[in-house]
Formats: C-alpha cells, sequence, structure tokens
C-alpha cells in the first residue's frame, strides 16, 4: 500500500513538471518567434520553426489532456523540441549558436523522466553535435546562419535567457522542491522508525520480564512439590519458558532488532541447560559448529524450543549420573533460506522401535512438532553412537494481514 501510494505521488510529480515545462516553452517559443521576426528582422527559418514547436508542443498537451498517456505526450514533445533545436541551431551559427545549449536541456529533462531516456538522448544528441560541428568546415556545409549581423547579439542574448529560465526556474525549481521534500520525508521516516525500534525493544523487553516472572513462579512452585515426575514436569517447562526469554533478551540487547546472532544464543542456551539439570561440575561437553548465521524471531523461537528438548532429552537420558559424554549442535545455511540442523549426543541412544507416536515422551513429541512448524523434514542418524538427528528447515516468514 505505501509503494503504491509512493508511485503515484511520484507520477503526479512528473506529470506536472512535463505539463509545466511544455507550457512555458510553448508561450517562450511563440513569443521568440515572433520577436525574431517582427524586431530582429529575421524572415526564414527560425521565426517559423519556434512558432510552430510551440504551437504543436500546446496542441500536444492538449492531446494529452484527453489521452493521459504520459510517455507518449513526453516523446512527441522532446522530439520536437530536439528537431527544432537542431534546426535552429543549424541557421544561427552551428556549433557557435548559443540555441546549441537547448540540446543540453533536452537531455537533462529526459534523464529527469528515466534514466533510460536520458541515455537514449545523450547517445543521440552526441551524434547530433557532431554533425552540427561540421557545419563549421565550407566544404561540409549545407546550412546558412540567417540572423542578420547586427541583431546577432540580441539573439544569443535571448537565447542564453530563455536556457536559462528553463534551466533555472522550472527545473532547479522543481529539483529543489523535490530535494525539500525528500529531505523532510526521510527525516520523518527516520523519526518514525527509531521510535517504532524503541518500542519493539520496549516490547522485547517486558515480552522477557514476563516470561522470566513465569520462569520463577514455576521455579517457586516446584519448590513445593515432593514428587520427583511432578518436579521434574515443571523444571522442564521452566526450561522452554527460559529458552524463549533468551530469544527476547537478545532481540532486546541487539542494535537489529530483526534477527539475533544464533550461535551465541544456542550456546548460552546449552550451556544453562548443562548447569541446570547435570549442575556446576559435569562432565558432558558441548561442541558447537554454527557459522555467522541470523535468525528472525519467528524462526529462532520454535529452533530454540526444539534444541531445548533435544539437549534436555540426551542430559536426562543420554547419559547416566556423571557419565562423561558430548552434545553436538550444528548448523549450516543451504540455498534459499534453506537450513540444516545435525543435533545429537553420544549418550546410550534409545530402540528405533520408540518413536514420536507410540512414545509418552513430550519432548520427542514435541522435536517432531517443532520440526513440522518450521516446514522441515526430520531423519534420526543411526549411523552415529547415541541419539542423533539430522533436521533439514527453512527460515519462517510471519505473513502479517493487510489493514483494511
Amino acid at each position: 500500500m505505501p509503494d503504491s501510494l509512493i508511485e503515484q505521488e511520484r507520477l503526479r510529480n512528473k506529470i506536472k513538471l512535463v505539463l509545466k515545462v511544455n507550457y512555458v516553452a510553448s508561450a517562450i517559443a511563440i513569443t521568440f518567434g515572433l520577436v525574431c521576426f517582427f524586431l530582429l528582422d529575421i524572415k526564414e527559418i527560425i521565426p517559423y520553426v519556434l512558432v510552430i514547436f510551440g504551437s504543436l508542443n500546446f496542441i500536444n498537451i492538449q492531446f494529452f489532456k484527453l489521452k493521459k498517456n504520459l510517455t507518449l505526450t513526453y516523446n512527441i514533445s522532446s522530439i520536437l523540441a530536439l528537431i527544432s533545436a537542431l534546426t535552429i541551431t543549424l541557421y544561427s551559427g552551428g556549433i557557435h549558436s548559443p540555441f546549441i545549449f537547448m540540446l543540453a536541456i533536452i537531455v537533462f529533462a529526459a534523464y529527469l523522466n528515466t534514466q533510460r531516456n536520458g541515455q537514449v538522448y545523450l547517445n543521440f544528441i552526441f551524434v547530433l553535435v557532431l554533425l552540427i560541428f561540421t557545419q563549421s568546415f565550407p566544404e561540409l556545409s549545407f546550412t546558412e546562419n540567417v540572423i542578420p549581423t547586427e541583431y546577432r547579439n540580441v539573439f544569443s542574448l535571448i537565447s542564453i535567457l530563455f536556457s536559462l529560465y528553463l534551466l533555472g526556474n522550472i527545473f532547479g525549481k522543481v529539483l529543489l522542491k523535490t530535494h525539500n521534500s525528500l529531505y523532510t520525508s526521510k527525516k520523518e521516516l527516520t523519526i518514525q522508525m527509531y521510535e517504532k525500534e524503541m518500542l519493539l525493544k520496549e516490547v522485547h523487553h517486558r515480552v522477557k520480564n514476563n516470561l522470566q516472572t513465569v520462569s520463577s513462579l514455576l521455579s517457586l512452585q516446584s519448590r513445593s512439590v515432593t514428587e520427583r515426575k511432578m518436579k521434574e514436569l515443571l523444571k522442564s517447562t521452566q526450561n522452554r519458558v527460559i529458552s524463549m526469554a533468551m530469544v527476547h533478551e537478545m532481540l532486546y540487547m541487539r542494535k537489529d532488532i530483526s534477527q539475533i546472532e544464533y550461535k551465541s544464543y544456542v550456546q548460552e542456551l546449552s550451556e544453562y541447560l548443562i548447569r541446570s539439570i547435570k549442575g556446576l561440575d559435569s562432565k558432558v561437553n558441548l561442541k558447537i559448529d554454527i557459522p555467522d548465521i541470523k535468525l528472525g524471531i519467528d524462526t529462532a523461537i520454535p529452533l530454540g524450543l526444539l534444541i531445548n528438548e533435544a539437549v534436555t532429552n540426551a542430559l536426562k537420558y543420554g547419559f547416566t549420573d556423571d557419565e562423561e559424554g558430548e552434545i553436538y549442535i550444528a548448523l549450516k545455511q543451504e540455498l534459499d533460506k534453506q537450513y540444516t540442523l545435525n543435533i545429537g549426543d553420544n549418550g546410550v541412544g534409545f530402540p528405533d522401535t520408540i518413536n514420536y507416536k507410540n512414545t509418552k515422551s513430550l519432548g520427542l513429541k514435541l522435536i517432531y512438532n517443532l520440526t513440522r512448524q518450521l516446514k522441515g523434514t526430520i531423519q534420526k542418524d543411526n549411523s552415529k553412537k547415541g541419539t542423533n538427528y539430522i533436521i533439514k528447515f527453512q527460515e519462517v516468514k510471519q505473513q502479517l494481514s493487510p489493514v483494511a
């Protein structure tokens, strides 16, 4: 929606510029033609070309009001201006004619229309200037200066004033106004973006605080529970809450609040789980192989929960008591926002007869459900000791509903 409004505004500005230039150029050309004929005693070619250009260009403007085809109107005006400027330049001194600057203004106007048009007209006018230069050689000349000698300086003055007025008063004003408008818009957008960024940071901070509050409540609740299974259930739930809180905390602390650096997140989460489940004297080593990968919140949270479940299962069931072991987590980016996660341990493992469909383990079910949420596939790697998974998934982009 914003892009559409910007494009409409750009089109309106372009139409306004084209019409203004054409109106002014037509009026000045006709006036200049009459001055040449009646006051400067120029009776050949030049006054007729100026009047005809002004008249045809004015008709072209009226044609645009009927057809609303800006590209056609612009090209007709440019071709008329090009033919007229070339003709007047050839018959008013060739390469020495001050009217030759009108060719440069045509190139300038073409670039304001589109870069492609500007390049086309620039290349073409380069060729025309070379043609005009050939007229300075008597043996190649096929034109003559039709301006009376006594009026050539006056003609030069009017030609330069004509060019300056178009370039300065029309194009210059429009460009300055556009520049100021863009600067003002950029300034307003920068302020709005900063305010929204601060607001989002505050949201992440509050969500993190709320999740930490839930974690604290679960911790307090677990202290009053004596049954081991219930205590473990509350602790597992607390760890899941903390894994989500860590994402919001990292987004709050980062300058770029749209993504988090995933290696530091996985490192912090895994080390917390090892301390939480195995204690400070744990003999479980952590091996992480994650390059500089940044993920958005819609991918980071479900993937973090998945890693939380896999690491928790490894710590609880893969290694008994104070047994030594290793947990391995590797994440690499494939083509087209596709990722591969290798996660596992070298513990005791579990039989292939047990799967997420027939197990009562919530952790195993969550691993498979979260893989589906990431639009991925999961495969158990039986070539290694322990429990190892190969998970292929893609980055999730949350689609926002359009505002009515």
